[in-house]
């Protein structure tokens, strides 16, 4: 296997940075390489600066295997960070292009049963499930008296996911499910889910959905009169959400979280993001979860790497991994073992108020 000389430990992604969830491709791409330059400015790791390498696949499944194969062929990365959806990691796991190559994949934006339980070697998390998500919304529903509740998810790997989990849920806290309703992926065609929602009269609807299509759905639902309680997973961005539909329509939405508020500074991790994003963001990044997301993958592989020593591998790195029991990222803990390769068990639910910020 490949080691990588003093002059560069290659890092790769590919993720969106066209199409619906650009923004998400993105500022998970730029989180990253804001903890890889902090890193480089302080000499890089064991002397070697790292190095990220970005293809575009466009959320598309077929693309996601395609640019991965080519991207590991030309560039021989020791790891990949910040993968984006769960169908599109579903594909490099089933089709074998991780395992062929056992590259270390730290930090997916995905919560997914299905990458998460059993353990794929490959695959490192740094975010909750999204069946913790949930769990974690239908419990404050339960709390505070409402019994019906409808679901939009999308229709595919990640949504019937997050569906899953919220039947589970319900089941479990005794709440009816009033109905539920999904969209197609790489589309904000919610219309019919919007009409099937609001004709069940739930108290209540949790939305496994991306940010363009949570958009779409909060607008037309209140546009609609629909005025039930709105919950998205960790996957719709408040901010994004506001610049599409504007304050007063998305006043109101529970978001979850799976990071913490990357404005706040109450924590290391977030103070230093903070001032890494003063220095080193390029221009259109914002300061806001998906970033710290990022940035969570970014320095989480960077402490394997560190761990794998000088002249890390693969492998060495995989194992550097496996063995990080209780690592603080800065206020965050992170614990992997060979048995269990869910990293974070933090989750937050925030608003979005009157003026279009995200409020604990």
């Amino acid at each position: 296997s490949a080691t990588y000389g003093a002059d560069a430990i290659i890092i790769g992604q590919v993720a969106p940075y066209s199409g619906p969830l650009a923004p998400t491709g993105s500022h998970v791409g730029a989180g990253a390489q804001l903890y890889f330059e902090r890193i480089n400015a302080a000499g890089g790791i064991h002397g070697a600066k790292i190095r990220l390498v970005t293809k575009d696949d466009g959320y598309k499944v077929v693309e996601t295997v395609k640019l991965t194969r080519e991207l590991l062929k030309q560039s021989s990365p020791i790891a990949l960070v910040g993968m984006v959806g769960t169908g599109n990691v579903g594909a490099l796991v089933k089709e074998r292009v991780l395992a062929d190559a056992d590259i270390p994949v730290v930090g997916i934006r995905s919560g997914a049963m299905s990458l998460v339980s059993p353990v794929v070697p490959q695959l490192f998390h740094t975010r909750a499930s999204y069946a913790a998500e949930v769990e974690k919304i239908v419990q404050q529903l339960a709390t505070t008296g409402i019994k019906r509740v409808a679901v939009l998810y999308q229709d595919d790997p990640f949504g019937l996911d997050g569906l899953a989990g919220a039947e589970k849920s319900l089941d479990r806290h005794k709440l009816q499910m009033a109905t539920k309703a999904a969209y197609e992926k790489n589309t904000t065609r919610v219309e019919a889910a919007v009409k099937a929602i609001a004709e069940a009269k739930p108290q209540a609807v949790i939305m496994v959905s991306n940010t363009a299509a949570s958009a779409e759905f909060v607008k037309q639902s209140r546009a609609i009169g629909n005025d039930a309680q709105l919950l998205a997973i960790s996957v719709t961005d408040g901010p994004q959400l506001v610049k599409r539909i504007g304050k007063e329509v998305a006043h109101g939405l529970g978001l979850v979280q799976v990071v913490p508020d990357p404005g706040s500074r109450a924590l290391a991790i977030t103070r230093d993001l903070q001032d890494d994003y003063k220095k080193y963001a390029p221009k259109g990044i914002e300061l806001n979860h998906t970033l710290l997301e990022g940035y969570l993958s970014g320095k989480v592989l960077a402490e394997g790497l560190k761990r794998a020593g000088p002249h890390p591998t693969r492998k060495k790195l995989r194992e550097a991994l496996e063995a990080m029991r209780d690592y603080d990222a800065g206020g965050l803990s992170i614990r992997f073992s060979p048995s269990n390769h869910s990293g974070s068990d933090y989750l937050d639910i925030t608003i979005l108020n009157r003026d279009g910020r995200i409020l604990r």
